[in-house]
C-alpha cells in the first residue's frame, strides 16, 4: 500500500490552475455530482467540467443560494440535500438512481471547518466528522450502482494537509471524553476523508470505481468563515491589510490553482491505473515517513508536503468503512 503513495512526476505544479489540466480534454456524455458546488473550490470545480461537456448535478442545502451562483452555466442542475439529514441523502440518490443514468465523477467538495464549540447533529454525532465523512460516506454508498454502472468512474474526497493534527480517534469520535478544539474536529474528519478513498478504492477498483483524495492549498474561501481576520493573518493567509497572501509553493493558491487538483484527479488519465492515492500540487503526494511535532497552533500553510501514514493505513481504513457503516445504519 505505502508505495503506491509517491509523485508520479505528473508534470503539472503547485501554480497549475485547472484550464491547464483540462487543455484537450472532452468530457460530453459524463456525468458528475459535485458538493459543496456553489461556492469556491466546489463552484470552481462545476465551471470546470461543464465547459468541458460534463452534465454535472450539484446537490444543495440552501437552493437558492445555488441558484444565483451557478446561473447562467450550461449542464447543471441543482438539487435539495442535506449532508447532516440521513433522509435527504438518501432521497437525492434515489432521485439520480430512478433516471438509470451512470455516474463518471463524484467530487465530494462540500465541508464545514473550525466550529469554534462543541456540535453534535441530532444522531449525537460531532458536526466535523458528520458532515465532511458521514455524509458522503452516505452519499457514496447510496450511489454506487451508478458509479458502477459507468464502467469507469471516479470518487474524489477534498481533504486537507490539517489530517497531519490528528488521526481518527476510533475510541472517541465525539469528543466525550477529550477536550474538543476546533482545528482537531477538523482535522479528524479530513483524515477520514483520506481514509475513505482508501477503502472505496479497494472495495471498489474491480467494479471500475477509482478512489482519490487531495490537499487544495490553502485558499480564502467561505470554508474559513470562522477564523478572525487576526488569526487569518497569524497563519500567514492574509497580509497587515487583510488581502489574501498569494504563494503556491508555500500552499498559498487562487481558487483556480486550489480546485486544479480535484479536476486532476476526477478526469486526467494519468491516474487511470492507480487509486486509493492521497494528492497535491496536482500530483501524488509523497508518505511522510516520520511523525510531526505539530502543534494546535501550527494551523497555518507551512506544514510538510505529504501525507502521514496513519491515514492511508488499509487497517485503520477497514476500521473506518464498518464504524461509519454501523454509525449510518442501513442505507
Amino acid at each position: 500500500m505505502l508505495t503506491k503513495q509517491r509523485p508520479i512526476g505528473s508534470g503539472f505544479g503547485a501554480a497549475t490552475i485547472t484550464d491547464e489540466v483540462m487543455a484537450g480534454m472532452d468530457l460530453r456524455g459524463k456525468n458528475a455530482i459535485v458538493t459543496g458546488g456553489y461556492s469556491g473550490l466546489g463552484l470552481e470545480t462545476v465551471q470546470t467540467l461543464q465547459a468541458a461537456g460534463a452534465k454535472v448535478i450539484v446537490p444543495t442545502r440552501d437552493y437558492d443560494k445555488a441558484s444565483d451562483a451557478l446561473k447562467g452555466l450550461n449542464n447543471v442542475e441543482i438539487a435539495r440535500m442535506d449532508l447532516l439529514d440521513p433522509a435527504s441523502i438518501n432521497a437525492f440518490a434515489e432521485t439520480f438512481l430512478s433516471s438509470g443514468r451512470a455516474l463518471h465523477i463524484l467530487v465530494n467538495s462540500a465541508g464545514i471547518m473550525a466550529l469554534p464549540k462543541l456540535t453534535l447533529d441530532s444522531r449525537g454525532f460531532e458536526y466535523h466528522f458528520a458532515t465532511n465523512h458521514l455524509g458522503h460516506f452516505q452519499l457514496t454508498l447510496r450511489l454506487l450502482p451508478a458509479l458502477r454502472l459507468a464502467k469507469g468512474a471516479r470518487v474524489v474526497s477534498v481533504s486537507s494537509r490539517a489530517h497531519q493534527l490528528s488521526p481518527v480517534v476510533f475510541d472517541d469520535l465525539h469528543f466525550t471524553h477529550r477536550n474538543y478544539r476546533p482545528m482537531l474536529g477538523y482535522a479528524q474528519s479530513k483524515t477520514a476523508n483520506i481514509l475513505f478513498a482508501v477503502g472505496l478504492d479497494a472495495r471498489e477498483k474491480g467494479n471500475g470505481i477509482r478512489a482519490y483524495s487531495l490537499h487544495p492549498g490553502s485558499i480564502i474561501t467561505n470554508l474559513g468563515r470562522n477564523f478572525s481576520l487576526e488569526e487569518m493573518q497569524r497563519f500567514g493567509v492574509l497580509d497587515a491589510h487583510g488581502n489574501p497572501v498569494l504563494d503556491p509553493e508555500r500552499q498559498l493558491k487562487t481558487v483556480k490553482q486550489g480546485a486544479a487538483t480535484q479536476v486532476w484527479c476526477a478526469t486526467h488519465p494519468q491516474l487511470n491505473e492507480m487509486g486509493g492515492v492521497y494528492c497535491e500540487n496536482v500530483d501524488v503526494a509523497p508518505l511522510i515517513e516520520c511523525d510531526t511535532n505539530t502543534t494546535m497552533s501550527d494551523v497555518g500553510a507551512d506544514r510538510l508536503l505529504g501525507v502521514m501514514p496513519y491515514a492511508i493505513d488499509a487497517q485503520a481504513a477497514d476500521r473506518l468503512w464498518d464504524m461509519s457503516k454501523r454509525l449510518i445504519g442501513n442505507v
